[in-house]
């Protein structure tokens, strides 16, 4: 479990073949300070477990399915990476809860610099669309990100998108500082929304025909002296 406050800044600095997967090496100083053999860390909002570590590095194990999912598909030596080791029971939740497991990818429409912060505006699937609300949270590369607008729930031009303000602190501590029309970003959208989505899918109709007839007793005026 994360909260999206990246930690530090790595680096791709070896992508190896593994199966139907990658094993990914990260040059990552303050993530592996106390890192483990299994910890959990996530790169650029996926999370991935510890395989391997050295004094200023760790490696890491990428199956296919995330590969497909993530913008760690054809990742190449030298790609900078946002970092977050997993957060502790006792420490403070800063930004939301992010479980690193991203519901997919969205591209940066357009960039608007502001006089203190810069807009992006992102693109991203129509399923995905209704999980994201206006001053809502979401993940964005692992970056924990307040929602500042969202395209209507029927774009005219069919287009789903979304804004995030970015303050001079994230540009400058993340990756999103970097980024332009056209990037690929990584997307992982409230866990709470998801659930109310799921949820909504299981409940019973509330169609008034199929609502059960009101019971006289509950609803009778109560009589003189109360009960025995």
């Amino acid at each position: 479990m994360f909260t999206g406050i990246v930690e530090e800044i790595g680096e791709i600095t070896a992508v190896e073949p593994s199966g139907d997967g990658v094993r990914v090496t990260v040059k990552a100083p303050k993530a592996v300070t106390d890192a483990a053999h299994g910890d959990s860390i996530s790169v650029s909002g996926v999370c991935l477990t510890v395989v391997d570590q050295g004094a200023d590095w760790f490696t890491a194990d990428v199956m296919r399915q995330t590969l497909d999912m993530s913008t760690l598909f054809g990742v190449t030596e030298g790609r900078p990476v946002n970092l977050e080791r997993a957060t502790v029971a006792h420490g403070r939740l800063g930004g939301h809860i992010v479980q690193g497991h991203i519901d997919g990818t969205g591209e940066v429409l357009d960039v608007r610099p502001g006089a203190q912060w810069r807009v992006l505006r992102i693109g991203l699937p129509a399923a995905l669309a209704p999980l994201v609300v206006d001053k809502g949270s979401i993940a964005v590369d692992g970056v924990s990100l307040t929602v500042s607008d969202a395209s209507p729930a029927a774009p005219a031009d069919g287009v789903h998108w979304f804004e995030v303000s970015l303050i001079p602190e994230t540009l400058a501590a993340t990756t999103l500082g970097g980024r332009v029309p056209g990037d690929r970003v990584n997307l992982e959208t409230d866990i709470l929304a998801r659930h109310v989505q799921r949820l909504l899918a299981f409940a019973p109709s509330t169609d008034s025909t199929t609502l059960a007839p009101e019971d006289p007793a509950a609803t009778a005026a109560p009589t003189e002296g109360g009960s025995a």
